[in-house]
């Protein structure tokens, strides 16, 4: 009985299996029926395989790669971030010394003609704020307890942009010679009124803002002991900084026990100079800054 021949597969180099579909030679490795073709990479795969060994030589020679014993391998060039990023603070300080010149030389109320020199002003001015007065004034110059508002208009020594100036530099009733002056008497603490006569008086500076009703007797006090700071319609008087007490902004409260309180035992409050403290090109910037919130004049 004649016994049919099966048909081998095709064989390849070193009598690999030619795989049938494909026709591409096998590895002759099968893992439970399943065969692996010999299939070569590309040949643009190859050429950036050895383009990136190539560039991998190169970046060793050129920049710092190798860690040594000393340290590591400098590189042909000796570039560091350390160097780029000092090249690149000098560029912006060079910058800085271009714009600074510019502040120095025009006067605070041109400075807005020029909207590069005001913007670079007002940018400086923001982030010295934060670094020195948000302690007190706040991160938005709105105040805070017995601290004025920056962004209205209510202003005790001048609201443009040349007394903001003046203000900041020397303060108020600071330790400097040039500083802003001013003291309000101590009524009842130094015995000058009774308790009876400010709580009167108390009443009439309420009723100036609209609060409660006027006193008679306390509008005859106010007169007299008053007035000569505070001005005969209450309005104040910005070359002493005495307050506007018309107006409905009261630093420490409007209640009849605050406005007493100051009456009686009076609030002479600090406001440090910044002289000295800080460099005249940032106290400009500080200038221009609160002027810009909303209540400069």
């Amino acid at each position: 009985m004649a016994v049919k021949n099966k048909k081998k597969p095709s064989q390849g180099k070193a009598g690999r299996e030619i795989d049938k579909i494909s026709g591409i030679e096998t590895t002759g490795h099968e893992w439970d029926g399943l065969k692996e073709l010999n299939n070569p990479l590309p040949r643009w795969w190859l050429w950036v395989f050895i383009l990136t060994c190539v560039w991998a030589v190169g970046y060793w020679v050129v920049y710092p790669a190798w860690p040594t014993i000393s340290g590591h391998t400098k590189g042909k060039y000796g570039w560091t971030q350390h160097k780029q990023l000092a090249a690149g603070q000098e560029e912006i300080r060079e910058i800085q010394a271009a714009f600074l010149a510019m502040l120095r030389r025009t006067p605070l109320t041109d400075v807005k003609k020029d909207p590069e020199l005001y913007a670079f002003a007002l940018t400086g001015g923001a982030v010295a704020f934060k670094n020195h007065c948000a302690a007190c004034h706040g991160t938005g110059a709105d105040g805070m307890a017995h601290y004025p508002n920056l962004n209205d208009d209510d202003w005790l020594w001048g609201g443009s942009v040349d007394e903001i100036y003046r203000t900041i530099k020397y303060g108020i009733r600071s330790s400097h010679d040039e500083t802003h002056i001013s003291a309000m008497s101590s009524f009842g603490t130094d015995g000058i009124l009774t308790r009876p006569e400010i709580l009167a008086v108390t009443d009439h500076v309420r009723s100036l803002s609209g609060l409660g009703e006027d006193n008679a007797r306390g509008a005859v006090i106010f007169q007299e002991q008053c007035s000569s700071c505070h001005g005969l319609d209450g309005k104040g008087d910005r070359a002493i900084g005495a307050p506007n007490l018309t107006d409905a902004v009261w630093l420490y409260g409007s209640s009849r026990d605050a406005v007493s309180s100051v009456i009686f035992s009076a609030r002479n409050s600090v406001m440090p100079h910044w002289h000295g403290v800080i460099s005249d090109d940032k106290i400009r910037q500080l200038a221009l800054y609160v002027h810009s919130l909303g209540g400069g004049e």
